[in-house]
């Protein structure tokens, strides 16, 4: 049995085909065009070309995407392509495709490959943090993704920072219209914001982490305030959840000295007098998406 994943990110779609053992059959990908008619276009035609590169006339289809879709309306919300919002999404690739397809949130979708045959693989409780441009979370319990009654499981970009001290009060505006949402304090982006803030230079973050390893006080202090705000929101996690494992994905991930300081302030901060919960890179990196949205159909 032969499953395409697609994954529909900001600037890119890709879509791969993968065989029973998760090995890539097919791989093909396009820029996103940013616009909805020919992103529908966009999918359709990397399908098309993910068979005929795996030699197959049929497979299933599952994909990853930004946002989700809501219980209500059946129309796309919560998506930061905003293009995206409130288009009957799932409905018009139906269409265009033949067939019915499996879609999930991006960052679910992360968590999944992961618990699937990544760096959680056998876990029972897994928490996906994606670590980015944007922040996302992702749920998966025992095998399967966790989207929730009403299908914001994980949604946890879009929750406030914990514990904040006085001067991370109402200081920082979200895309989504709230304030001091995690995504404007743990993202890779908000890293660099806060460099930015503190110095008046802007720096990419991982200029900014090279900085802080040759000792750069300012640099150095910018990434103290990171991983104690990413270890309150994760404490967060562990309160509710409990995981097993939490899986980093994007670009801070490749921080390795996150893996070793991010465990004691989720310690500290947990409702716990013990805090063993493993912490690990994801194995699959950039291809957890579109992998994940593939195992959208499980093995059984």
């Amino acid at each position: 049995m032969i499953r395409i994943g697609i994954d529909f990110g900001g600037t890119k779609i890709e879509a791969a085909a993968l065989d029973e053992r998760g090995t890539y059959v097919a791989r093909v990908r396009q820029p996103n065009p940013g616009e909805y008619g020919a992103a529908v276009e966009t999918v359709v035609r990397l399908v098309k070309e993910a068979r005929r590169e795996a030699g197959i006339s049929e497979a299933t289809i599952g994909m990853g995407m930004p946002g989700s879709i809501s219980p209500k309306t059946g129309r796309m919300r919560n998506a930061n392509s905003v293009w995206l919002n409130d288009k009957p999404f799932k409905e018009d690739l139906e269409r265009a495709l033949g067939q019915t397809i499996r879609v999930e949130n991006d960052a679910n979708c992360f968590a999944l490959s992961e618990a699937t045959d990544g760096a959680a693989a056998g876990a029972d409780g897994v928490f996906g943090a994606i670590l980015g441009t944007g922040c996302g979370g992702g749920v998966v319990v025992r095998g399967r993704t966790v989207e929730g009654r009403n299908r914001i499981g994980g949604e946890w970009g879009h929750t406030p920072l914990p514990w904040p001290s006085a001067d991370e009060r109402a200081t920082h505006h979200c895309w989504c219209g709230r304030t001091d949402c995690l995504e404007t304090w743990i993202s890779g982006s908000a890293f660099g914001e806060d460099y930015l803030a503190a110095t008046g230079r802007k720096l990419p973050g991982d200029q900014i982490i090279a900085a802080m390893r040759q000792g750069e006080p300012e640099a150095r202090s910018a990434f103290d305030r990171y991983v104690n705000r990413l270890g309150r929101a994760l404490a967060v996690i562990c309160d509710i959840l409990d995981p097993d494992v939490i899986v980093f994905g994007g670009g801070m991930s490749n921080t390795t000295e996150l893996y070793d300081r991010v465990p004691p302030v989720i310690a500290r901060y947990a409702f716990s007098d013990v805090f063993t919960t493993r912490i690990v890179q994801a194995a699959h990196g950039d291809s957890s998406g579109v992998r994940g949205a593939a195992w959208l159909w499980p093995l059984d």
